[in-house]
C-alpha cells in the first residue's frame, strides 16, 4: 500500500510541476538499468530494457519502459507494416514490470549505477520530462531507436562527456543480420521470414555502440562504461531466473522440412515431365505465385514503408513480381509464347547472379532457402529448355 501511495503522490506532484518545485530524490534513492530475457514471441525475441527508479523514503519503485505503443491508434497495422507506429515512453509500478515476465518465464537482471545524489536527480527529471505527452512518443526503428537504443541515448543526454563508453570489450563486430540471427533459431520460420525482408544494408559490420540495438549488448557495454572516469555500474543482480522451459524444435515444423519436400516435389514432377515431353501447368502456376507474392511482399517494404533495414534487398532478384503477370498464361496456354524462352533464360541469368551476391558477401540469404531456390532453377531451366525453338 505504501507503494501506491508513494506513486500516486508523485504523480500529483509531477502532474503539478508549472506550479511548484519538481519532486526530488533523496539521498537513499537508486537508479538502475534492467535488461530482461527473451521470450517466446517473435516481438519478445530479442528481449527488452528499462530504466528503474527507486526512493524507499518517497515509496517510489517506478520503470520506466521506451517500448510501449498503443493498440487504439488509428490505422495501427497499416502504420506497423509501414514503420510508422509511434513508440512511447511509459511509467508503471516495478511489481508491475516484473509480474509480466515471471508470467512468460524471462529472467530479468539490473545493473545499478554509481551516480551521487545530484545526477540520480538529474536522470530523474529527464525520465520525467521525456514523459510528458508531448515528448513521450517516438518513431520506431529496430536497428537506430527502440527501447535499447534509448537506454544509451538517456545516460549521454543526461550527463554529456562525463560518460566514457569503452569499445575494447568485443573480441570481433559482427554484422546487423548476424546479430539478429543470434537471438533467432536458424531453422525457424521467424529466422527465414527476417531474412527474406532484410536488405543488404544490414549486411555491413555494426560499430560497437551500434551493437547496443539489442538489450543483452546494453549490458555488456555498461559493464565496461565510466562516468568520471569510474566504474558506471556499481553493482549488478539477477531479479529473476528464468527456469529452462520445454524448447523442443520438431523438424517436422521446420522450413527446412517443408522447403526440402517441396524441391523433391518439383524434381519428381520434372522428371516426369521431362520423360513424357509435356509441362505441369499447375506446379508452374504454384511456384510463379509464391516467388511473385513474396516478390511484391519485398518490393512494399523496400519502396512503401519507412523501414531502414529492408531496401536494397536482392531477393528480388528470385522472387521476381513479373511472375504474376505470367500465371494466366501458364494455367492456360499448352504452348507458351516465343517470348516467354528469353524470360526464362532472364531469370536463370538473375538467379545466378544472387549466389555472386552471396558468395562476394554484397548480401546473406538465408541456408533454409536453398532448397526453394534449387526447386526453382531447376523448373525454370526446364521451362527455358521446354519453350527452346
Amino acid at each position: 500500500m505504501h507503494r501506491y501511495i508513494g506513486l500516486l503522490l508523485l504523480s500529483l506532484c509531477l502532474g503539478l510541476q508549472a506550479y511548484s518545485r519538481p519532486v526530488q530524490l533523496s539521498a537513499k534513492a537508486e537508479i538502475s538499468v534492467l535488461t530482461c530475457g527473451p521470450g517466446d514471441d517473435l516481438y519478445a525475441t530479442f528481449g527488452h530494457s528499462a530504466i528503474r527508479v527507486q526512493d524507499p523514503n518517497l515509496g517510489i519503485d517506478i520503470v520506466y519502459n521506451y517500448g510501449s505503443f498503443d493498440f487504439n491508434t488509428p490505422n495501427f497495422y497499416s502504420k506497423f507494416a509501414k514503420g510508422q507506429l509511434l513508440y512511447s515512453l511509459s511509467r508503471e509500478r516495478f511489481e508491475n514490470f516484473l509480474y509480466t515476465y515471471q508470467l512468460e518465464n524471462r529472467w530479468v537482471k539490473e545493473q545499478i549505477l554509481d551516480l551521487d545524489t545530484r545526477e540520480k536527480n538529474a536522470l530523474f527529471q529527464f525520465l520525467e520530462n521525456n514523459y510528458k505527452p508531448e515528448n513521450r512518443k517516438y518513431k520506431y526503428d529496430f536497428l537506430f531507436d527502440n527501447c535499447s537504443t534509448k537506454i544509451p541515448y538517456v545516460i549521454s543526454s543526461v550527463f554529456g562527456s562525463k560518460i566514457g563508453f569503452t569499445e575494447d570489450h568485443l573480441d570481433e563486430t559482427s554484422t546487423f543480420r548476424d546479430l539478429i540471427q543470434e537471438n533467432l533459431y536458424r531453422n525457424s520460420w521467424s529466422s527465414l521470414g527476417i531474412d527474406l525482408a532484410l536488405g543488404a544494408d544490414i549486411d555491413r559490420n555494426a560499430a560497437v555502440k551500434e551493437h547496443m540495438f539489442l538489450p543483452n549488448y546494453v549490458f555488456k557495454q555498461f559493464e565496461h562504461t565510466e562516468i568520471d572516469s569510474k566504474p558506471l555500474v556499481k553493482r549488478e543482480r539477477e531479479v529473476l531466473d528464468a527456469s529452462n522451459g520445454d524448447n523442443r524444435k520438431y523438424f517436422t515444423t521446420s522450413p527446412l522440412f517443408w522447403l526440402l519436400l517441396l524441391f523433391f516435389f518439383v524434381a519428381t514432377i520434372t522428371f516426369i515431365d521431362f520423360r513424357n515431353l509435356t509441362r505441369s501447368r499447375w506446379l508452374d502456376v504454384f511456384l510463379f505465385l509464391i516467388s511473385g507474392v513474396i516478390g511484391l511482399f519485398i518490393i512494399f517494404l523496400w519502396f512503401f514503408t519507412d523501414h531502414t533495414a529492408t531496401a536494397n534487398n536482392a531477393n528480388l532478384l528470385w522472387a521476381l513480381p513479373t511472375h504474376l503477370g505470367l500465371i494466366y498464361i501458364l494455367g492456360s496456354k499448352k504452348t507458351l509464347p516465343d517470348w516467354f524462352h528469353k524470360y526464362a533464360l532472364v531469370s536463370l541469368i538473375l538467379m545466378a547472379t544472387l549466389f555472386l551476391f552471396w558468395v562476394f558477401g554484397i548480401q546473406k540469404f538465408s541456408p533454409v532457402l536453398l532448397p526453394l531456390l534449387f526447386a526453382l532453377l531447376l523448373r525454370m531451366a526446364y521451362l527455358w529448355r521446354f519453350t527452346k525453338a
